[in-house]
């Protein structure tokens, strides 16, 4: 079954979008007032009205144009850059030059808009292009510049590229962020197959090892070659086993879907499960089980993982401290989190001696159980006295906090 889990962010285009739609309603506004006040100077004023006209029926016409980048179309930013210049060449044919040398053009600041929809588009290049073909209209427009229009002129350049600069930055990271959010649902599931691995295919493979070299024959050769395949399979599972998985961007929505193959088997995305039910069956001659007599209840696949690493944890006691080593299994259920401390009377475990089986492959605690708490936002603290025995204490919050628990 493919499982698909969105993971929505925001993107930090999305708002400067919407900030341009603003911007483009309320300076064409701004440019009908601006022209309304001044009617009077205008010697034909029905070159101002129809202009304005067909910028205010563009402007709203194509508000869903400015929603995002897929909808912005190189073909819109042309013609809405195409009417902006036509509206600062065409004001001195409004004769409202001949009173106001200084006085704003038709469109006014809306041709800021167009330059702006560039930059958010193309980045700081195209903020650029369209930028100086502005400048080119104004400069033609007022025939000899004053110092006000290369201000104006050199303001909108600058601030058109430093907006498509910092967009193109913004791109960048969260290509960087969709890539790290990629690695990182690899890497988990990855740790949670090795678990799989470990609980099943490598036991198994240990146990033939072991039992093949007792009986010798032809059971031993059989056991040499469990022991070899173990050998390969736990390098594979420590260095290179990364699931299928898909990481896709949707630019305009500023979200993240990631697709990873799971099975249908897989515990229950809902309800509760009394974890006594689920620890109670390695109760036994050899493990001795504390339970409180009401049910400790936790969802179901919290319940399944934590019961899992109760089971990594006696698995360790049979293998490390002997088949006649005594287990004892505490149960508490407290008000926000459940603890279960698992203890027996075996040799302990030497110093360092964890480290060394992680750099040689062994990953029954650092997966098994440290692994499965983290995913449930637990720790897994792991006591071990030379002589005296192992403890190993499970801590699961009953509110869950994420998948970032910290693992001591």
């Amino acid at each position: 079954m493919v499982k698909r889990v969105r993971v929505v962010r925001m993107s930090v285009e999305q708002p400067l979008w919407r900030a341009l739609t603003a911007y483009r309603v309320l300076t064409m506004l701004y440019a009908i007032l601006l022209a309304a006040f001044a009617r009077h100077d205008y010697e034909r004023p029905w070159i101002a009205i129809t202009f304005l006209s067909l910028m205010a029926v563009w402007t709203l016409a194509t508000l869903p144009k400015t929603v995002g980048a897929a909808a912005c179309t190189r073909r819109f930013l042309g013609a809405d850059l195409a009417l902006a210049l036509i509206g600062i060449v065409v004001t001195p044919l409004a004769d409202f030059q001949a009173q106001h040398v200084d006085g704003p053009t038709l469109p006014s600041i809306w041709t800021a808009g167009s330059v702006l929809a560039f930059a958010i588009k193309g980045g700081w290049r195209w903020a650029g292009f369209a930028s100086s073909l502005v400048a080119v209209a104004n400069l033609i427009e007022r025939g000899e510049p004053s110092r006000d229009t290369l201000h104006n002129v050199m303001l909108v350049w600058v601030a058109s590229i430093a907006i498509g600069y910092v967009v193109e930055v913004a791109r960048a990271s969260e290509r960087t962020l969709a890539r790290a959010l990629e690695i990182e649902a690899a890497t988990r599931e990855r740790e949670r197959l090795a678990r799989d691995i470990h609980d099943g295919v490598l036991q198994v493979l240990a146990m033939v090892q072991r039992r093949g070299a007792a009986l010798g024959g032809e059971a031993a050769e059989l056991g040499r070659m469990a022991g070899e395949q173990e050998v390969a399979l736990r390098t594979l599972v420590s260095s290179g086993l990364v699931p299928p998985t898909r990481l896709s961007e949707d630019a305009s929505e500023g979200a993240v879907v990631r697709t990873v193959e799971t099975d249908d088997d897989e515990p229950g995305d809902g309800g509760e499960t009394d974890l006594r039910t689920l620890l109670a069956p390695h109760a036994g001659s050899r493990t001795s089980f504390a339970e409180p007599g009401a049910p400790v209840l936790l969802p179901s696949a919290a319940a399944a993982e934590l019961a899992a690493a109760v089971g990594a944890a006696l698995d360790n006691v049979r293998v490390h401290a002997g088949e006649g080593a005594q287990a004892w299994i505490l149960l508490e259920d407290w008000p926000d989190e459940v603890i279960v401390t698992v203890r027996d009377d075996g040799p302990g475990i030497p110093e360092g001696r964890l480290a060394q089986a992680e750099g040689e492959g062994r990953l029954g605690v650092a997966l098994s159980i440290r692994g499965r708490l983290r995913d449930l936002g637990g720790t897994a603290e792991l006591i071990s006295v030379p002589g005296q025995g192992t403890e190993v204490e499970l801590k699961v919050p009953k509110v869950s906090r994420g998948k970032a628990g910290s693992v001591r």
